[in-house]
């Protein structure tokens, strides 16, 4: 595994984090590295079986063989946010005004130039060929996976996926379920909207990687780290950030690059950080 330098190991924020990038701590010079293609992703679900679906957006930029993500609320990324994005250097999206963009550009610059290898601490898991529900159910199986074995009686999941859910459920772990959006789960649960108000009456954590692109991911990682709350993030937004955070109040991730599990029913990977399994 490639050593982290002493300025990837002091990053305890996402700002310290772009600094550290800024100042060449992961190699090439952010300034010298220009974003080819920008794209977004839209999807709209409903498994076989589930009463309700979702949709999904997602802006992806390109960086040599590295593609980088953020999520966002359907219809909120304007038009010319693409525009801005191509050709701009990966400096100059880290000060664009829009977060998403600055989350998906630090994405791609570390997707770059930390790949999910071995060599930088990723071990892969296969996801196999099949419906998008069968694929989803396997992914959450890898994900819970990463939560401590013992020790664990009730679990914040900020980011409702239900087969996240019921894979907890599979398992017999108490959770409270949370997402911005409100509503009720697939087994009518009501899904809380205060994430924050529910951290003191949890003792673990497994959140979504939208943390990163809505602004939620800071006050977190600083609730885990002055707690020692076990938190593992299941990430699309952020898969290369998130895991610099390891050791700082990230116990694990699981880390999805673009192409998402979600876009095909082939054979995929997807790759896993810290844990114990």
């Amino acid at each position: 595994m490639t050593a982290p330098t002493l300025s990837e190991l002091a990053v305890r924020t996402v700002d310290q984090l772009v600094e550290a990038v800024r100042a060449g701590a992961y190699g090439s010079d952010p300034a010298r590295e220009r974003i080819a293609l920008a794209f977004t992703t839209a999807q709209a679900v409903r498994h076989a079986g589930r009463s309700s679906g979702y949709r999904n957006e997602v802006l992806s930029l390109r960086l040599d063989a590295a593609v980088g993500s953020c999520a966002v609320e359907p219809g909120a990324l304007p038009a010319a946010a693409l525009d801005d994005c191509v050709g701009a250097s990966v400096a100059e999206l880290l000060d664009h005004p829009m977060l998403p963009v600055r989350v998906a550009a630090l994405d791609a610059y570390l997707s770059h130039v930390r790949p999910h290898t071995p060599d930088h601490g990723a071990r892969p898991y296969a996801l196999p060929a099949g419906s998008s529900l069968h694929r989803s159910r396997a992914r959450a199986r890898a994900v819970v996976d990463l939560l401590p074995e013992a020790g664990i009686r009730r679990i914040l999941v900020i980011g409702v996926v239900n087969s996240l859910l019921e894979q907890l459920r599979a398992r017999g772990l108490g959770y409270v379920p949370c997402d911005l959006k409100g509503g009720t789960t697939e087994w009518g649960e009501q899904v809380r909207a205060d994430a924050f108000a529910e951290l003191g009456h949890c003792d673990a954590v497994l959140a979504s990687g939208m943390t990163l692109g809505n602004g939620t991911f800071q006050p977190l990682l600083d609730h885990v780290a002055a707690t020692g709350k076990p938190l593992v993030m299941f990430a699309q937004t952020g898969s290369a950030i998130l895991p610099r955070f390891l050791g700082s109040g990230v116990s694990a991730v699981s880390a999805e690059p673009y192409p998402f599990f979600w876009l095909d029913g082939g054979p995929g990977v997807i790759h896993r950080y810290g844990g114990t399994r």
